[in-house]
């Protein structure tokens, strides 16, 4: 059994259906904000579509495919008690969440482990000492949010919060030697509800999803569930710069050279006449041989990129892109800059154009 915490569209278009997929396990869902989702899901029985669309391998990709991989859907709010009772289930096994990067904090409010945890790290704090009050292994716990190191980090906010409910040192042994806290990398596009669909109508649960979908889980040993999207590896940090820079720098760098042109979404900036071209050459002659014995082929992987910039079904705007833009440039593009002029001992002409 898998205990998720959130019913939100990415997880139920990626762990929800990959698990589908394989027939790995069963799901029970845990929603924090709101009750609705919860709700839907059991009114369904845990399935709902999830419409594959985008463009890969040279050609338009428009499929759907079914999940069924979801028990049961609780509300942490009025059910924390049925939390509790899924947290003793001696079938449990892993615990995922994406709780937003807004999850990754403690709450004030929470001085001891009474009624309902504010924080998502005193929920799970508190759902895994019911599990070891009742004498249980250890579980292993896949935080899905997009910080880097998400699994070290949340295994310090818990043990923080652990140290303000005076844990005992038996159950804090148990919380950092019998759970494994794994670092991941999740990467897919999920907008919501397509614009249109035969299911729309039949199915309110539906969801887009792009074709690509890519989970970097950080381990030396094996990994129980096995999906195409799945790679393993002792340090996932390569699989992060690869997409910050190729991925991320991309986008960034459209922000700079599309959106001064009137150019609104990334699908038109990688079909323009101009503005496509010139994305290839910083991909393949300034971003991809910085990187080239550091992260395993950029190339391909921007070449993937590139596919995804052409879903003809997602409409990514660059002013969106554009927020935080002087931030992310030092992240994205400004190492590449400075690493390319180390590298060959000259100026990259189409970065340079952007800093």
């Amino acid at each position: 059994m898998i205990l998720q915490f959130g019913a939100g569209n990415f997880l139920r278009a990626f762990v929800d259906l990959f698990v589908s997929q394989t027939g790995f396990d069963r799901i029970v869902v845990v929603q924090s904000t709101g009750i609705e989702r919860a709700e839907a899901l059991n009114r369904a029985g845990g399935k709902y579509h999830v419409a594959i669309q985008g463009f890969a391998d040279g050609r338009v990709i428009d499929e759907t495919e079914e999940v069924t991989s979801i028990k049961e859907a609780l509300h942490a709010g009025t059910q924390w008690d049925r939390v509790l009772d899924a947290a003793r289930d001696p079938a449990l096994r892993w615990i995922v969440s994406n709780t937003t990067e807004a999850g990754f904090a403690l709450d004030e409010t929470d001085l001891a482990n009474v009624g309902v945890p504010a924080s998502f790290p005193a929920k799970l704090l508190a759902v895994l000492l019911a599990r070891h009050a009742a004498g249980l292994p250890g579980v292993t716990i896949l935080p899905c949010e997009l910080i880097e190191h998400n699994g070290s980090r949340l295994r310090e906010l818990v043990l923080d919060q652990a140290a303000r409910w005076s844990v005992p040192a038996s159950a804090l042994a148990w919380l950092k030697d019998e759970c494994r806290w794994i670092n991941n990398l999740v990467d897919r596009i999920v907008p919501g509800p397509p614009k249109s669909h035969p299911l729309l109508e039949s199915d309110p649960l539906l969801l887009s999803a792009e074709p690509f979908a890519f989970w970097a889980i950080e381990t030396a040993g094996d990994f129980e569930l096995k999906h195409p999207a799945i790679v393993t590896a002792p340090d996932i940090t390569p699989y992060y710069l690869r997409k910050v820079r190729i991925l991320n720098g991309l986008h960034s760098a459209l922000v700079c050279k599309a959106l001064p042109m009137g150019i609104e979404t990334v699908r038109e900036a990688v079909e323009h006449p101009v503005v496509g071209p010139w994305l290839q050459r910083l991909l393949d002659e300034e971003i991809v041989p910085v990187l080239e014995g550091r992260v395993e082929d950029p190339a391909a992987f921007g070449r993937t990129t590139l596919d995804r910039f052409r879903n003809p079904f997602l409409e990514h705007k660059l002013s969106a892109i554009a927020l935080n833009h002087e931030a992310k440039m030092k992240v994205r593009l400004l190492p590449t800059y400075e690493e390319y002029r180390i590298k060959f001992g000259r100026e990259p002409e189409l970065l340079s154009g952007l800093m």
